[in-house]
């Protein structure tokens, strides 16, 4: 039996297709769904694995065949294979349905009476699936005409319109489950152990050359004191860590080395450390800082009864 596709190129073409379709069909997040759910790589292997069987039974049935044969049907069968796929019949049938083209002994029955020093024409029809698709083409003008223009369904720029909120709705979807899209408007203060801890980390590592292990302050100023040169609280501490202090003489900017989830936690640290007063600090820079958003309590004067 002839093969046009050999099995070394035919087993790897149907497994990787196999794999791109579960691949797009499975939700399996950032992970290959092979790797996220085990019972998919056990398909794959199995799949796999028959396929691999199937190709050496069906090669083996036909070596066992082929001896089978007489001479003559071996001298028969070679011949055959010898003909390129180009002039078999299965191909020639195709492009006939395909075409409608007349052989060359036919042509005398399209010919017309046209001829123009010798040069002759023929009245052949259209190839059939020219044909169908201009039907396809019209049905589907049709179809928009009315849609569009006698029903007005909806107009290009109501269609563009829908998709941005779609587009619009499925980012803010996402951004709700991917913390390194962390920005200044939706950062929060983080108070758990852990990613206070992994906080310190990151600052051990970037900060304390400037700031100091205890937050006191060297080249860079008091962390721990109430006043603050670019604002405090956890909104402006992470904007100054992702974009850098002051141009010219301020921290740079860590946004390039430090994914906005660690620069929370970072932030978040460093705010932890307020009152801690460590010994040898540095004096204190900038301005008090005050959350304005902060809930406002009773002063004591606002606390006297009136007297009557």
């Amino acid at each position: 039996m002839k093969k046009i596709i050999p099995s070394y190129v035919r087993v790897p073409l149907l497994f990787a297709i196999v794999l791109g379709a579960m691949e797009y069909f499975i939700d399996s997040g950032d992970k290959p769904a092979f790797v996220e759910y085990p019972m998919v790589a056990l398909f794959l292997g199995v799949f796999l694995f028959l396929l691999i069987a199937i190709e050496i039974v069906v090669s083996a049935v036909d070596k066992v065949t082929y001896h089978l044969l007489t001479e003559e049907q071996k001298k028969q069968l070679e011949e055959a294979q010898s003909i390129p796929f180009t002039e078999s019949k299965f191909y020639q049938g195709i492009m006939k349905k395909l075409t409608r083209s007349k052989e060359i002994h036919e042509e005398q029955d399209v010919l017309l009476d046209h001829d123009y020093d010798g040069i002759k024409e023929l009245d052949n029809v259209l190839p059939p699936w020219w044909v169908k698709l201009f039907y396809i083409t019209i049905l589907f003008a049709f179809v928009y005409l009315v849609r569009f223009h006698i029903v007005n369904d909806y107009t290009q720029e109501e269609e563009f319109e829908t998709e941005m909120e779609i587009a619009r709705a499925e980012i803010e979807k996402y951004k709700l489950t991917a913390p390194d899209l962390m920005d200044k408007d939706k950062v929060t203060l983080l108070t758990d152990a852990t990613a206070l801890a992994e906080g310190k980390a990151i600052y051990d590592a970037k900060c304390v050359a400037c700031h100091k292990p205890d937050g006191g302050g060297s080249i860079g100023p008091n962390l721990t004191d109430a006043h603050w040169v670019l604002g405090g609280g956890i909104k402006n501490v992470f904007n100054t860590i992702m974009e850098g202090g002051r141009e010219g003489k301020g921290m740079i900017s860590w946004k390039a080395e430090i994914k906005p989830s660690d620069i929370q936690k970072v932030a978040s640290y460093i705010l932890s450390l307020q009152g801690t007063n460590p010994k040898d600090a540095k004096a204190p820079e900038g301005d008090i800082w005050i959350d304005e958003n902060a809930p406002k309590t009773e002063t004591a004067i606002d606390s006297i009864a009136p007297v009557n």
